[in-house]
């Protein structure tokens, strides 16, 4: 950028352009997919990339896809040389051990090309709703390697200047379960890549192309200044934390290890994680590109957010990401869970930077997503049908906030598929969706409420890809607060047996049979018992908490009638709980697992 004077407000205006071509990339691919999973559940995302693959540009979407989308893209380049790029390619590709993240991730790049040459990618992921497999919905929870998992697709060209090649398009199309569905949003992705391209090359055509390249490369480099004086003012320092998946599937109860030292040192960030597990033999592992997205979010999270968003951020950023373990598996290790374990290995990362950064850091949320997939046979139309659930837990209480009930946090950020989708399309019912009370863990700020949900095969078998998460350990609270409440599930058959479920297992429903599932809640922040009381009696009205765990936990005390604070009560059981209890002296509390630090 040498020599070029930059207008601050025509910088302004291109960077806010950018991010709204992103975004309206993202509506499009919305709009115009097939499957419940993206038009309901937003499990997609785009981005537009310079061609050495760095991230120009990303839609308001979900941080596990644009952090990984970058490996992608330059995966692309290195596969695909720009010069070599003709206007109307388009490439995609899904391996994990060659640029992707799981198989039903699938990345579409479309070259954007500017006076001749191509100047930019844009780029979408989409999780499609089924890519073969072992089972259906292409996440099987006791898959064992890779190629159980679905097809793989290396980098790989779909559009040869315009012209679809039309042997990989049915090659593509034969290996899934719903032909339809899947081409139907791969081409959705196309339209997003296309409009992205025409969108770019109004830009180019108003304010010419090499005018806006220059003024890109200055927003990757003021995203780098200042990023590196967000964490220029985090002391220097080493900042080590763990955490625990329940198991990897295969080997159920055998918990799962994350470990993570943060180094601040002047302006850069190293996330070492030495000490974690080695690679597991369930679907739990994350390939770099996956465990990158968890440590390029959080560095998103603790800064500013009128910083560009764009890959200049991660400039400052390395990782030590030891080969051959959980986070950095040899293949052909199994991945298709790794949502899972990205969302621990956030977890972790935060959990490190909470004394890093005292006072600024929530107690831990649920630190689950709860995903399965439904298949079977639809016996009214005699075709194999796949249904998707995407369901949140708690949010973690923040330092003068309560946590936000039942909803997604952190790396992910899908939407939950609405009842009447799945009712109306699949041969599923859905008696029961509602707050899970007393979920939220207790503090001066509670946790957010977890999620009970039930499930019902109605007119036909059903295998579930049953996957939870949080079953064994709890969300951590902070400064003396509580935990949140672990998720749990169960099958209630038809004949009114009851079974317990691990939170992952490979499961099949019989008309009439029903899975419960309770999604963990939020940790608590802070002391219970400096929690405002016309507070806790808000929440037992509202039956967020019942009138029980309002005096243990909270040791406040209501009336006779439940409708008011009953104070001389309340301070007595308070004193006589401090008592018992003795003075907070503890920052984190894992409840059951190791319960304070």
């Amino acid at each position: 950028m040498s020599g070029v004077a930059i207008d601050p407000v025509l910088l302004e205006v291109l960077r806010n352009r950018l991010d709204a071509i992103a975004d309206e990339m993202e509506l499009t691919l919305l709009k115009s997919a097939a499957s419940p999973i993206v038009k309901e559940g937003l499990d997609a995302s785009a981005a537009l990339f310079s061609v050495q693959g760095e991230t120009i540009a990303q839609a308001a979407a979900i941080p596990i896809h644009l952090g990984a989308l970058q490996f992608a893209a330059q995966r692309i380049v290195r596969a695909f040389p720009p010069e070599r790029m003709q206007d109307g390619d388009a490439f995609l590709l899904n391996d994990p051990y060659d640029g992707g993240t799981h198989l039903p991730d699938i990345t579409l790049a479309v070259p954007v090309f500017a006076e001749g040459r191509p100047a930019a990618l844009a780029c979408t992921m989409c999780h499609h709703q089924d890519v073969g497999g072992r089972t259906p919905g292409s996440v099987p929870t006791d898959a064992t390697e890779l190629y159980q998992e679905g097809i793989i697709i290396p980098p790989t060209q779909l559009f040869r200047a315009g012209a679809l090649d039309d042997n990989l398009f049915g090659l593509l199309a034969r290996n899934v379960r719903l032909p339809e569905v899947f081409t139907g949003d791969l081409m959705a992705q196309v339209a997003a890549g296309r409009l992205g391209g025409l969108r770019l090359r109004e830009l180019f055509a108003t304010h010419g192309a090499q005018t806006v390249l220059d003024y890109i490369a200055e927003l990757l480099t003021r995203a780098e200044r200042l990023t590196r004086r967000q964490i220029e003012a985090i002391p220097d320092g080493e900042y080590a934390f763990e955490d625990y998946l329940d198991d990897d599937g295969v080997e159920l109860g055998r918990r799962v290890r994350i470990a993570v030292t943060v180094r601040v040192r002047g302006s850069s960030m190293t996330f070492d994680f030495t000490g974690t597990d080695s690679q597991v033999k369930g679907p739990f592992n994350s390939v770099p590109a996956s465990t990158m997205s968890a440590v390029y979010y959080a560095v998103r999270a603790i800064s500013d957010a009128s910083i560009p968003n764009n890959g200049g951020c991660f400039r400052a950023v390395d990782a030590v990401l030891p080969e051959g373990t959980v986070v950095n598996p040899k293949p052909p290790a199994p991945v298709s869970c790794r949502t899972a374990t990205i969302k621990r290995i956030a977890d972790a990362i935060l959990g490190a930077l909470v004394r890093a950064l005292p006072g600024r850091m929530p107690a831990a949320s649920s630190g689950t997503l709860l995903v399965m997939a439904f298949g079977g046979r639809d016996p009214q139309t005699g075709r194999p049908f796949v249904a998707s659930e995407l369901a949140a837990g708690g949010m973690g209480a923040r330092p003068d906030k309560d946590g936000i009930d039942v909803i997604e946090t952190d790396v992910s950020n899908c939407m939950n598929i609405p009842v009447e989708s799945v009712e109306m399309s699949f041969p599923l019912r859905i008696p029961r969706v509602r707050l899970w009370t007393d979920s939220g863990g207790a503090g001066r700020c509670r946790g957010g409420l977890g999620l009970e949900k039930v499930f019902e095969a109605t007119t036909a078998d059903v295998m579930v890809s049953h996957r939870g998460e949080r079953f064994s350990s709890s969300p951590w609270g902070l400064d003396g607060g509580a935990p949140g409440g672990s998720g749990r599930a169960f099958i209630l058959r038809k004949d009114g047996s009851r079974e317990d479920l691990p939170s992952k297992k490979m499961i099949v429903l019989q008309p009439g049979d029903q899975v419960w599932e309770y999604v963990a809640g939020g940790a608590g922040y802070g002391d219970p018992l400096d929690r405002d009381p016309e507070r806790v009696l808000a929440d037992v009205l509202d039956r967020k908490v019942t009138r029980a765990a309002a005096r243990e936990a909270y040791g406040v005390v209501l009336t006779a009638e439940g409708d008011a604070v009953d104070e001389p009560a309340t301070k007595e059981c308070r004193e006589a709980l401090r008592r018992q209890r003795g003075p907070v002296t503890w920052t984190f509390d894992r409840g059951v697992d190791g319960r304070h630090r």
